[in-house]
């Protein structure tokens, strides 16, 4: 082979070899691009799954305390009934004084019925709707779920963000190093992160570490 010649099939395998690294660098452009894009709603999620937390939470504890605070007047007018209940079983009380307690007995056990359970007139087959005991029992326990599918949420999330801006990193190196390498790395991690991500979402399954305590 002469020297022209061999210059050339230098000169045609270095244009090669660059034009590979040029095609290279813009893939690895558009996988950190649409890992970053990834990122972005996995951290959206994430918030929102945080927020949902926390607000369902204050939800479950103020039902509670309204259920608490109904107990508390349901009690204090179940012990006047019974009261009223003891002296209308007396012998020889007056037809007077009886006629003004039963009134009074029957609104104090009307009460207590009213307390334990008051569902709403507008929607009276909702369970969780309605101002009585078991109504407000049954809307904290749905806050509650709901506090708990939000928190199982998080794990998912935190962990997919975490791998996505590693799997960046790992790609933005690829690009200064030409390691395809490391740019499949960066994908390998992106793909795992993607699939914590759906997790997060539609909750396919709980990671361990999301489970609630009960």
């Amino acid at each position: 082979m002469e020297a022209a010649e061999a210059a050339e099939h230098i000169r045609e395998s270095l244009e090669k070899r660059r034009h590979a690294d040029e095609e290279f660098r813009r893939r690895a452009a558009v996988v950190i691009g649409v890992l970053a894009m990834l990122l972005a709603i996995t951290h959206l999620g994430g918030a929102a799954a945080t927020k949902e937390t926390i607000n369902f939470n204050i939800l479950a504890s103020d039902t509670w305390a309204f259920f608490q605070a109904k107990n508390i007047r349901q009690t204090s007018n179940q012990l006047a009934a019974d009261e009223l209940e003891i002296r209308l079983l007396e012998p020889g009380l007056l037809a007077e004084v009886r006629a003004a307690a039963q009134p009074k007995f029957d609104r104090y056990k009307a009460t207590v019925a009213r307390y334990e359970s008051e569902p709403d007139p507008k929607d009276p087959d909702n369970p969780i709707r309605g101002d009585g005991k078991k109504e407000l029992m049954a809307r904290a326990q749905y806050f509650e779920k709901l506090r708990d599918h939000a928190q199982q949420q998080i794990p998912s999330f935190e962990y997919a963000e975490a791998l996505f801006q590693i799997g960046i990193v790992v790609g933005s190196v690829s690009i200064v190093a030409a390691a395809r390498w490391l740019l499949g790395l960066g994908v390998a991690l992106g793909a795992l992160a993607l699939v914590l991500m759906l997790n997060g979402f539609f909750l396919f399954m709980n990671l361990p570490i999301g489970e609630v305590p009960h």
